[in-house]
């Protein structure tokens, strides 16, 4: 499975940017995917997951309210449309599938998310 996250961008403070994962391979459909985050010199926070059937959501604290992961199993795609953006959410964002109830099997290469004041 090869993971393409997208839709990383500059934003002001308070505005909206909606992140999507396309995934290639129809067993992605199957796992459980996921968001996470990280600034470069910090170790990489998880941010929300979700289960395959799109159930059993679970967010980081520091996003709730805020944030909401969704996935389209017929278009292979995870989302994370994130609201209210701080200047705290900049960051790299990257998207990952096939959970162990460890760790993440399959990674996407990140995109870029901004937030000016």
């Amino acid at each position: 499975v090869q993971l393409q996250a997208s839709g990383g961008g500059l934003v002001q403070a308070g505005g909206s940017l909606r992140l999507s994962c396309a995934a290639s391979g129809r067993a992605f459909r199957s796992y459980t995917a996921a968001w996470f985050r990280q600034v470069p010199g910090k170790e990489r926070d998880f941010v929300a997951r979700i289960r395959s059937d799109g159930n059993n959501i679970v967010y980081a604290d520091f996003v709730k309210g805020r944030f909401t992961i969704s996935r389209d199993n017929a278009k292979n795609t995870l989302y994370l449309q994130m609201n209210s953006l701080k200047r705290e959410d900049t960051a790299v964002y990257y998207c990952a599938a096939q959970y162990d109830g460890n760790t993440f099997g399959y990674w996407g290469q990140g995109t870029q998310v901004t937030v000016s004041s």
